[in-house]
């Protein structure tokens, strides 16, 4: 992911710190159930599409931008995948950053996949039974979008499905 430029501007007064940021996935599936991926330039690995809201941004309004920024398709959030804070994560360059993540479940609705900009080398429509390999971030929020159950939240207890009476 790019780095925007008000982080930079933050960075000159905080150096290598850690920065304590938003973030924003969205797993994208089309008509056929096929979900949208990208194979970003920085790790060649394969992922779900995100990034980090400009200040102000809603979060849906940032996986829109996100998508079509780095795919060129056209998406609409349907709804809260899960809200997760990551582990900090240090950066080549000795930034360090922790993320909120917000991963919203998308629909499609308009454009053709391709690469977009210069965050990703690869974009895709995928089969879920013929995925790229993934981390464990992208599959378990593919696991979850798919599944299209109740927000999921790290380190709360999910609910028992009442028992049919």
């Amino acid at each position: 992911m790019a780095t925007p430029d008000f982080i930079r501007d933050l960075r000159t007064d905080i150096g290598t710190k850690l920065l304590w940021l938003p973030g924003v996935s969205a797993v994208v599936f089309d008509e056929e159930g096929r979900v949208l991926l990208g194979r970003r330039a920085d790790t060649g690995g394969w992922s779900v599409i995100g990034g980090i809201p400009d200040p102000g941004e809603q979060p849906a309004e940032t996986a829109v931008r996100e998508v079509y920024e780095e795919t060129a398709v056209r998406v609409v959030p349907e709804g809260v995948v899960l809200v997760e804070t990551m582990p900090p994560t240090r950066y080549p360059n000795g930034d360090v950053c922790q993320f909120m993540d917000v991963t919203l479940r998308c629909r499609a609705v308009g454009g053709e996949a391709r690469v977009n900009d210069d965050e990703s080398l690869e974009v895709g429509w995928f089969a879920l039974d013929a995925l790229p390999p993934l981390d464990d971030y992208a599959r378990n929020r593919i696991e979850k979008a798919r599944a299209a159950g109740p927000t999921w939240f790290q380190g709360v207890a999910q609910p028992e499905p009442e028992a049919a009476g």
